[in-house]
This record gives C-alpha cells, sequence and structure tokens, in this order.
C-alpha cells in the first residue's frame, strides 16, 4: 500500500492535516520529468492527425469542408497542451481548497444535464451547451473524483481501514456521481468512476473484504442496469451476436472489428484507410479501429505501449510523492487514464460491448482533451516534487567533527604529560 511505503526524508510534510499543507518550498528548481511530458506531448500531436485522417471524409460530406474537425481539434490541442504546462508548474498542494468546491460544482454540472438543461446527442444527454462550446461533465467527474478521494484518504490515514468513516462514506460520493452519470444515460462514465473508487481504496489500505463486497454490489446493480433499459439489452444481445446483427446493432463494433482486420500487420498508412467511409463516429470513440487499420497491429502495439509507460510514469511519481496526497493523485490519474485506455480498446476490438468512452488524448473532442490535459499536469507536479532537488543537494552542508567526550580529553592530557 502507498500508505505505508517509505516516504523521502527531505519533504516531510503534515498528512494529518491536509489544510494546513503549505506548498513544498525549493519546488520550482526542481527538475520536471521530460518523459512524462513527452509522452503526453506526443499523444496529443499524434491525436490531431488521426483526426484528421479519421474525420475528412465525414467532414467534406457534412460539412463541405474536410479540415473542418481538424481546426477545432488542433485549436483544443492548443489550448490543452499550454494548461498542461500551467498546471504542471503550479504546486499540487493548491488544490486542497479547491477540493469541495470543484466536487460540487461538477456535481451541479451533472444535475443540470438530467434536469433536462444539457444538449442531446445520440439519444443521451451528456452535454452543456455554452455557445458553440459544449462542456461534457462527465469528464470532469472523474478528475473531481479523483482529487477528492486522494484529499479525503490522506486524511483519514489509518481510519480508512473502517467501514463507517473509511469505506462508506466514499462509496456514497461515487455513488451519486455514478447515478447522475447513469441517467444521462452514460454507463461506461458510470463504470470508470466506479473502477477508480475502488482502486483508489484499495491503494489506500481498506480492507478487501468491503471491496469485494462492494464490487459484487456492483455487478448485480450493472446487470440489473443493463436488464431493466430495453436497448441497453438490445445492444448486449447484438454484441454476444455480432454475425446475426452486424446489419445493425452491431454495425459498429462489426465496423471496428474489420478495421483492426485490414490493417494487417502494418497497415495502410496514414490517411490511406477506407473504413472512414462505413465506420460511424471513427474520429470519437473508435478513432482506434482507424489506428489499427492505417498503422497496423504494431501501430495499435506502439500505442499500448505508450499508454502503459504513461501509467507507469504516473505510479512511479506516486511512490516518489511527498505526501499521501500527492501519491493518491498521482496513483489515481494514472489510473483515469489506464482505466479509460484500456476500456476504449477493448469496445473497439469488441471485447466490451460498446461504451461510448473517448481514448485519452486522441479521440476528437475538446472536453476530454482538456480535462486529460489538467489531469498530466497535475501528475506532472507530482513528479517534479518527488524529483532530488540539484540545488539541495548542491547546498548540503559539511558534516561537523563530533565533539570530543571527557574520555578522550584524559587521553590528550595523558599524553601531553608523557611527552614532558
Amino acid at each position: 500500500m502507498i500508505k505505508n511505503r517509505r516516504l523521502p526524508v527531505q519533504l516531510p510534510l503534515p498528512i494529518a492535516a491536509p489544510l494546513d499543507a503549505r506548498p513544498t518550498e525549493g519546488s520550482s528548481h526542481k527538475p520536471v520529468d521530460v518523459f512524462l511530458g513527452a509522452i503526453v506531448v506526443a499523444l496529443v500531436g499524434f491525436g490531431v492527425v488521426m483526426v484528421y485522417s479519421a474525420s475528412a471524409v465525414q467532414a467534406t460530406l457534412h460539412y463541405h469542408d474536410p479540415q473542418f474537425f481538424l481546426k477545432r481539434q488542433a485549436a483544443y490541442a492548443v489550448v490543452a497542451l499550454l494548461l498542461f504546462f500551467i498546471v504542471g508548474a503550479i504546486d499540487y498542494h493548491r488544490l486542497y481548497k479547491l477540493t469541495y468546491p470543484v466536487l460540487g460544482g461538477v456535481g451541479v454540472l451533472l444535475l443540470m444535464c438530467v434536469a433536462g438543461l444539457g444538449h442531446t446527442g445520440g439519444g443521451a444527454t451528456r452535454w452543456l451547451s455554452v455557445g458553440p462550446v459544449h462542456v461534457q461533465p462527465a469528464e470532469m467527474a472523474k478528475l473531481a473524483l479523483v482529487s477528492w478521494l486522494a484529499y479525503s484518504l490522506a486524511k483519514k490515514a489509518e481510519k480508512v481501514k473502517t467501514f463507517t468513516v473509511g469505506f462508506l462514506p466514499h462509496l456514497i460520493v461515487a455513488g451519486i456521481f455514478m447515478f447522475l452519470c447513469m441517467k444521462q444515460p452514460d454507463f461506461g462514465s458510470a463504470v470508470v468512476l466506479l473502477l477508480l473508487t475502488f482502486t483508489m481504496l484499495f491503494v489506500a489500505g481498506a480492507k478487501v473484504g468491503y471491496i469485494l463486497g462492494a464490487s459484487i454490489f456492483g455487478g448485480v446493480f450493472g446487470a440489473i442496469s443493463i436488464m431493466s433499459k430495453q436497448y441497453r439489452y438490445e445492444r448486449y444481445l447484438a454484441w454476444m451476436n455480432m454475425d446475426q446483427h452486424r446489419a445493425d446493432l452491431a454495425y459498429q463494433p462489426f465496423q471496428s472489428v474489420m478495421s483492426f482486420g485490414s490493417g494487417g500487420t502494418w497497415g495502410t498508412g496514414v490517411g490511406k484507410g477506407l473504413q472512414t467511409l462505413y465506420l460511424p463516429e471513427a474520429h470519437n470513440d473508435f478513432i482506434a479501429a482507424i489506428i489499427g487499420e492505417e498503422l497496423g497491429f504494431v501501430g495499435i502495439l506502439a500505442l499500448c505501449v505508450v499508454y502503459l509507460a504513461l501509467v507507469a510514469r504516473g505510479v512511479r511519481a506516486a511512490f516518489r510523492a511527498p505526501d499521501d496526497y500527492g501519491a493518491y493523485l498521482a496513483f489515481g490519474i494514472s489510473t483515469m487514464f489506464g482505466a479509460q485506455a484500456l476500456v476504449n480498446l477493448s469496445v473497439a476490438l469488441a471485447i466490451l460491448p460498446t461504451k461510448g468512452l473517448t481514448l485519452p488524448f486522441l479521440s476528437f473532442g475538446g472536453s476530454s482533451l482538456l480535462v486529460n490535459a489538467a489531469a498530466a499536469g497535475v501528475l506532472l507536479n507530482v513528479s517534479r516534487q518527488g524529483a532530488p532537488s540539484p540545488r539541495l543537494e548542491s547546498e548540503t552542508p559539511t558534516p561537523e567533527p563530533p565533539e570530543a567526550t571527557e574520555s578522550d580529553l584524559v587521553a590528550a592530557l595523558g599524553a601531553e604529560g608523557g611527552a614532558e
């Protein structure tokens, strides 16, 4: 568990009272995790290229401009990179006082979607219209929940092992957010929120029995949710029998699998894929299928390695964090990236039914990209806080010689008398 790890002795912080914690002195002089930053920048840039490749046909047909989605994604990418570096330069301890305002604000936005004030698309009300911009509160909910869980788990310390104090309150808050996501409906985001909660509770040291019991309950609730809604149950049956429904309900996952198969080992080349003519929403949730067609098995394997490196770098930052709050933040954000990538790729490969989750940093959309960029910025700052400071190492004082003891003085006087 992260709570039992050996923390760096140079930067002790009072984790028992998070509100009293102050930004770490000298953090601006610590080196930046260049490898982590390079991964994020590379993913954002690669996402712009693949969005253009996957959307050019659809943009030409619907908007008479093959660069329609490219222009928007490029603008989102510029803002996302600026946000990434700005957040990465801000000490993550400053998020303490923003925990509850952010959690409450995101909850209100989710409630507004459920109340009918949101923008409906694809049979779901998941967006709020702010002029020409559509905001997706479910994307914000993931980062807001991670931030609150990190705050609460670090504050409760050993009490997290109890049911009423350490387990139940976290499950209730996560359950409220999941319920609001389900009402939109957004089953995929609800699943990710549950995975984040259980993973962070496990890392914090919650009893495994509580987590297993809640997991069983969550599985039963998920099955009931699927069976209780006809469209979900029909989609599940279509996924189970894709050959029989490849022309209707299973058309999208079937075409996605065809994309992977068409790519072979090395792919057809960027911009040369043909599945963009047949695969709906290729630039959104199923952009991995276009990557599989145009870059082949090797391209998908390389993409998986990059996501694995991103998660590994985040876990490394968690273990090197100067306090439990930073460790939980880093681990939660890493889990968020890994869980979303894993679920999205599984859906694109038809291993899981269609969930409507974006591929982090790659799928088209401003809300997902900006939230992920902000989360990566927090992760970058946590990794920076845990890095050794060159200034501190160079300014390490030379140890003073030990003070003379009484026996040393007696021995010295005896030696002086013998010389006389």
